[in-house]
């Protein structure tokens, strides 16, 4: 059996990393408009919290259980952020600049069944340059940024998080080689 000393400190830093890790994802879930998610969490999440801050509270003198306290939230937050990568949650919107012939890039984005739109644009320092949109779910972005770092490594390229996505327009998920 566990040591009576330590089941306190151990059911604060569980609890505490179970907490931190779903304020961290009730985050993301308000950040993506999921207003019903962020709030079925935030319940769950505010429960833990008056029983690992209750526990912490009456035993003040019991330093193991701050540090406990401590402990769970920086481990929390790392874990709810590795969750968080996991679920890829949304879409996302890649733009891409490339200074030079953007078709052989558009082409091959297209096989891949990337939905490509090309812009026109200038830079103080390049007179001539095509921007690239796509828009993607986010779990199809790795597959994206793998191919742009082993084979286009030299072009400049932003990724964000898009909030609201019109439902009925039309976007083509990467699913080819």
């Amino acid at each position: 059996m566990a040591d009576p000393g330590l089941l306190i400190p151990l059911i604060i830093l569980v609890a505490r990393i179970i907490e931190t890790s779903a304020e961290t994802i009730r985050t993301v879930y308000i950040s993506r408009g999921h207003k019903y998610y962020a709030s079925a969490i935030g319940v769950g999440k505010v429960a833990i919290w008056l029983l690992s801050t209750g526990l912490v509270l009456t035993n003040l003198t019991n330093i193991p259980s701050i540090i406990a306290y401590i402990a769970g939230y920086g481990i929390g937050t790392l874990i709810g952020m590795e969750i968080e990568d996991r679920i890829s949650l949304g879409n996302v919107v890649v733009r891409i600049i490339s200074p030079g012939d953007p078709d052989p890039l558009m082409e091959r984005l297209c096989r891949m069944g990337f939905g490509v739109t090309r812009l026109a644009g200038s830079g103080r320092y390049t007179p001539e340059v095509s921007v690239l949109l796509i828009v993607l779910p986010r779990k199809e972005l790795s597959t994206l940024l793998s191919l742009l770092h082993r084979e286009y490594p030299d072009l400049l390229f932003t990724v964000e998080d898009v909030r609201t996505l019109r439902e009925r327009g039309q976007i083509y998920w990467g699913k080819g080689t």
